[in-house]
């Protein structure tokens, strides 16, 4: 390519990330917010270096542990702990613990006193919910507030809000605390592989949901190909990837927190009969039914490989997977995925999102230090390098920096994503039990996927719920 247009093709992929991202931030406009401070002047990509006013040494000699989870993010984190040991002065005792582990010894964790962690990787969902309400997770609003511990120009609203909602309790309050910062997000979207649709489809990727259905049916039909790879197990794992696709039918009509689409303002009054709710688990299944025999043990480890190694058309999932799918040492298809946000529904793609965020325990030794390393780690400056190995950024500044962030990805991935952000809304769903009623979810999709009729099958979970809410109680 020429330089000249080289150069042109590169103002012009900035101009559209730019025009996409200020679109998104109209849709970061709060109406609730805690009360931290607000920064006077936008935060740069400089964020660390330009505050001089600030001590990052206020603590240096202390030792802080952190918990992680074996995660992409933590994979694009540990290489920078030198920077943040130097600048600060504090060491770090990093703990690294596979997913399938991860969750209990979270919880082991934070119910010992005392604890050996001070800050933790922290689901952003119904499990934080359920951790604030045993008393477990430390409020960071008076850290955010207090300017000796909190440099100004560390700006929170730089997170769209439906990101900072996700962790503020409680979420009826008209003052909530924030207990939980955003690390990474992950959106619902649609890979595909070129290969096998230039193959099968003559390189015509489904608009719609029904579309893509049928599209997945027929390759999947010539048993030369898989058509689909999904979360095929019945588990409550699934339910994020679930809420992604039944949002997109869901339509403009608000899904507010803590009850989200699945409740109708009320814990005693579940929607899962609504119509479109019976939609989009009846996709799920039919998706599902197109993927390969194993599919109802499948989880996205096992469906993420199928889909790498080339063997399935289509996949949707979390769209923190499409920076693996382009390492050409591990990856199959490297260079042929297809990207694109969730075929629509009706008029618009929409879509969920699901959060990793960093938190501190109630009963941490040095939650100060443990609040310096969180702001650093979720800075604009270091939150840029440590997401490109994820694809998920939750800062809207982090799109505004192509040079940082966006052009070290495939292109078309990173504005696929930067698009599903315009639209997306939390999968959250705030309930100390709403794991429970996931596992309800997914059991009916399998019911679903076996040949119950949907309508019966979504009254059955309807009935299901209602009784397991009643038993439950209120949170």
């Amino acid at each position: 390519m020429p330089k000249l247009l080289a150069q042109s093709m590169g103002v012009l992929r900035r101009r559209r990330f730019m025009q996409l991202a200020a679109a998104a931030g109209m849709t970061g406009l709060t109406t609730c917010r805690p009360s931290a401070r607000a920064p006077t002047a936008p935060t740069d990509g400089a964020a660390i270096e330009s505050d001089q006013d600030f001590d990052w040494r206020r603590f240096a000699g202390d030792q802080i542990g952190l918990l992680l989870n074996d995660h992409p993010w933590t994979t694009g984190l540990l290489p920078y702990l030198p920077d943040f040991e130097a600048l600060t002065g504090i060491t770090l005792k990093p703990r690294t613990v596979a997913e399938s582990a991860y969750f209990a010894e979270m919880e082991t964790l934070l119910r010992t006193d005392p604890v050996s962690a001070d800050a933790f990787f922290l689901p952003m969902d119904s499990t934080a919910y359920r951790l604030w309400t045993d008393d477990l997770l430390l409020p960071l609003t008076p850290l955010l507030d207090n300017p000796k511990l909190t440099a100004a120009n560390y700006n929170l609203f730089d997170f769209p809000e439906g990101f900072r909602l996700a962790a503020m309790y409680p979420p009826d309050s008209s003052s909530p605390q924030l207990f939980g910062i955003p690390a990474t997000f992950e959106a619902y979207i649609l890979f595909y592989n070129k290969r096998l649709v230039d193959q099968f489809l003559a390189g015509r990727v489904p608009q719609t949901m029904v579309e893509l259905v049928q599209a997945a049916t027929q390759i999947n039909d010539s048993g030369q190909a898989i058509g689909a790879v999904m979360r095929g197990v019945k588990s409550d794992a699934i339910i994020d990837t679930v809420s992604g696709i039944v949002l997109n039918g869901w339509g403009t009509q608000p899904t507010p927190l803590p009850f989200n689409l699945w409740f109708n303002g009320d814990w005693q009054r579940p929607s899962l009969s609504d119509l479109r709710v019976v939609e989009g688990l009846t996709t799920y299944a039919q998706l599902m039914q197109a993927g390969p025999t194993g599919i109802k043990q499948m989880n996205w480890p096992e469906a993420t490989q199928l889909f790498q190694a080339g063997k399935a058309a289509f996949y949707i999932d979390a769209s923190l997977f499409g920076p693996r799918f382009e390492k050409r040492e591990t990856s199959a298809i490297a260079g042929q995925v297809g990207y694109s946000v969730l075929p629509r529904v009706h008029q618009q793609s929409l879509t969920g999102h699901w959060l990793w965020g960093l938190g501190i325990p109630q009963r941490s030794s040095h939650p100060q230090a443990a609040w310096l390393f969180i702001q650093w780690a979720t800075s604009p400056e270091m939150e840029a390098k440590i997401a490109v190995a994820t694809g998920g950024a939750p800062r809207f500044s982090s799109w505004l920096t192509p040079s940082v962030y966006t052009e070290a990805m495939n292109f078309d991935y990173a504005l696929t994503v930067q698009t599903a952000m315009k639209t997306s809304r939390p999968t959250a769903v705030l309930h100390p039990h709403w794991n429970e009623v996931a596992l309800a979810i997914a059991a009916t999709i399998h019911d679903i996927y076996d040949g119950t009729e949907p309508a019966l099958a979504a009254d059955r979970l309807q009935t299901t719920v209602k009784q397991l809410m009643a038993s439950e109680g209120s949170p």
